[in-house]
């Protein structure tokens, strides 16, 4: 449980916060700041809501059943697309957003350490990919201490915090340096806006329905009755911290968070209690950006298996993780930690949209699952492309409810993308379009290629044909009678070529052939403009044109340096040729390495 616990109940941690920034708009007045208790109602219901749909979804999809398989098996691929284009922008946010909220917690405790907050995230990111790139067994047990360390510190700060509010002895937080905001009337559309900034505490569901897998047998079970503990545990924290937030009167601060204030009023500043209930909110804000970590390369790598993403990111590394997975999260979290500034208020605006077009996706995608299963007769199974379906009695009931958990979703979804949309959410509504496009690109390309190399129908010609080979070389010394050595191993027929870039070393090239190589043809290509690759694709097609059934083989000489910057400090010719020549049909081109020895050692050169 601990695992994917950790990503819902760190949204906890900032959900009641943007709900009062937001009515912090309207004004510091009781009567103002009272609406968040009635706001974080409305969003615990929607929270159980999504959870018994979501429960329904893990049931029938024991191998997984995140948004991009159930779109993938009921909706087909463009709604599949778009929603792993929202997931993998979710996943990018949550690790940006929990590491950055992790570090307001800390700042909140340090607060000189407040204008290094971008510096100290992007280490948090570097040492979490580090310690993924390397692979950590037994994640949950890491995961399991900060996770019911953080559950337990707050729910002894909500009874104590009570306890003291009914005896009267509760007092409000002092001190707080309130955030600079322009006051605007109180209006539907700022309830609406606060509404859909605390939806954000939803975001941790998913999680659970695409780690099935990760559970012990019956998985299905054990999935279901974590998200169903999850989710009570997160509306009773969620609604705990609200009316607490609101029985202190906590202010809405930049440089202190809602956490913080509550620790301190609830505990006292210099209390050991309350530097624990900072540390436990950060340590669980830390590890939730880990989530991401585990679900980003797994998503990854099943859209790239579709032919949606380039195919490196099925590669497994060394320690089996999904190396370039874990390396692009980590790019472009970093990346908007430091556009964000590592403020949570500026990155909330771009998280929610793509988690609640998830939902509604997943959600509709089961009401068709569902409707399928109704067709079934009684008695009969039928392998579908993910599950088995199987005839449900209450096939109705789930239906329904599935449905009413994607219209809440939709309308939440919306209200979210209108009320933030000058917020940064525009930025969001155009990347995952664009995302989805570039998606369609991509399968497009890979079905072009397999087309290419298909010989589906296609007559198969198998026969020897001739091979012309030659040697490119830039100087004579021991590198080219190597190459010359290989040429003749080969067998095929032969010559050297020079491209004559400098006027002044041709006939010093030509004298070192003649002198040291003794054999074979040395054909000098002029380059009047100091050109390498074109005069040689000039005198590859006109040998092609001479001989258009030949295969022409180019051997390159590469220099082998024992490390990287002494190899950086040669021209590495080699590589231009390579991707010069790679557009060309029928060319064979080989690099014979030269290892860089002692040069007390004695080597024997000769022409075999």
């Amino acid at each position: 449980m601990a695992v994917f616990a950790s990503d819902a109940l760190s949204s906890t941690a900032y959900a009641t916060e943007e709900i009062l920034i937001i009515l912090a708009l309207a004004g510091l007045s009781g009567s103002t700041l009272g609406l968040s208790i009635p706001i974080a109602i409305a969003i615990a219901i929607l929270l159980a809501v999504v959870t018994i749909s979501y429960r329904q979804t893990i049931y029938a999809y024991p191998n997984g059943g995140g948004a991009y398989i159930v779109a993938r098996d009921n909706l087909g691929e463009l709604p599949a697309q778009i929603a792993g284009a929202a997931l993998l922008t979710d996943y990018i946010l949550t690790v940006a957003v929990s590491v950055s909220s992790g570090v307001a917690q800390i700042t909140s405790g340090i607060p000189d350490l407040l204008p290094y907050r971008v510096e100290i995230a992007l280490i948090v990111i570097a040492l979490i990919t580090i310690v993924n790139l390397r692979g950590v067994r037994e994640s949950g047990r890491i995961f399991a201490v900060p996770t019911y360390f953080f559950i337990g510190i707050m729910f002894m700060t909500l009874i104590i915090g009570f306890i003291r509010q009914a005896t009267g002895d509760l007092v409000d937080v002092t001190g707080v340096e309130p955030v600079h905001a322009g006051t605007q009337a109180l209006t539907l559309f700022l309830v609406l806006r606060a509404f859909s900034s605390g939806s954000a505490a939803l975001t941790g569901i998913e999680a659970i329905s695409n780690g099935i897998t990760a559970f012990k047998e019956p998985r299905s079970r054990n999935a279901a009755v974590t998200l169903v503990w999850m989710s009570g545990i997160l509306i009773t924290l969620f609604l705990g911290i609200t009316l607490l937030s609101r029985a202190i009167h906590a202010i809405p601060s930049e440089t202190e968070t809602v956490i913080s204030q509550l620790g301190r009023t609830v505990y006292g500043e210099g209390s050991i209690l309350y530097a624990a209930t900072l540390v436990g909110t950060a340590l669980i804000l830390l590890m939730a950006a880990n989530t991401s970590y585990a679900d980003f390369p797994r998503l990854a790598a099943l859209a790239a298996g579709d032919g949606f993403l380039p195919r490196q990111l099925t590669f497994r590394g060394g320690r089996l993780v999904f190396s370039w997975g874990i390396v692009v999260l980590a790019m472009f979290a970093s990346l908007l930690v430091i556009v964000g500034d590592a403020r949570t208020n500026a990155l909330i605006p771009l998280y929610a949209i793509g988690v609640f077009l998830s939902f509604t996706i997943s959600q509709v995608g089961m009401v068709i699952h569902l409707r399928r299963i109704g067709r079934i007769p009684p008695g009969e199974k039928v392998q579908g492309r993910e599950t088995i379906l199987e005839y449900d009695n209450h096939w109705k009931t789930k239906s329904f409810i599935s449905g009413f958990g994607a219209v809440c979703t939709f309308i939440v979804m919306m209200v979210f993308a209108i009320t933030k949309f000058t917020s940064g959410a525009w930025f969001v509504i155009v990347l995952i379009p664009t995302l989805v496009f570039v998606f369609f690109r991509i399968h497009s390309h890979y079905k072009r290629v397999a087309r290419a190399l298909s010989l589906q129908g296609k007559p198969v010609e198998i026969k020897r044909r001739t091979v012309q080979t030659i040697i490119l070389v830039d100087d004579v010394h021991a590198e080219t009678v190597r190459m010359v050595n290989f040429a003749k191993s080969v067998g095929d027929p032969w010559h050297a070529v020079h491209i004559g870039v400098n006027p002044d070393k041709v006939a010093i090239v030509r004298q070192k052939w003649e002198e040291r190589i003794g054999e074979g043809e040395l054909v000098i290509i002029p380059s009047p403009y100091r050109l390498l690759a074109e005069p040689l694709r000039e005198y590859i097609e006109k040998l092609q044109a001479e001989q258009p059934d030949s295969f022409i083989h180019i051997i390159l000489g590469h220099l082998a340096m024992p490390n990287f910057w002494e190899q950086a400090l040669h021209q590495n010719t080699a590589l231009v040729f390579n991707l010069a020549l790679a557009g060309m049909e029928n060319i064979a081109v080989t690099a014979v390495p030269y290892q860089i020895q002692d040069p007390d050692k004695k080597d024997v050169i000769d022409i075999a």
